[in-house]
């Protein structure tokens, strides 16, 4: 399972999600397919869930699907953003 970082703050928008990392101030925007992988990351910790999210909204292909999916991930954990929930 993943969660945010205990000081990133989140805001809905009309066009996705924005991250706020208040202990750098730094400011992340995920479109509506980022937010929609958070958003299944954070509830279910897997990511073949967040793929089958993006795959129900999106008409796109399953590896287009996987490679943005783990795009988000990747890029989410290395800023520090999403993180274990167990550590």
């Amino acid at each position: 399972m993943y969660r945010l970082a205990h000081h990133v703050s989140t805001v809905e928008t009309d066009y996705g999600v924005v991250l706020l990392d208040e202990k750098r101030g730094v400011y992340f925007t995920l479109n509506p397919s980022g937010a929609l992988v958070l958003k299944s990351m954070l509830a279910t910790g897997d990511l073949d869930s967040a793929v089958g999210a993006l795959l129900a909204e999106f008409a796109v292909e399953r590896a287009i699907a996987e490679a943005d999916a783990n795009g988000v991930v990747a890029d989410l954990l290395a800023a520090g953003v999403l993180v274990s929930a167990d550590g």
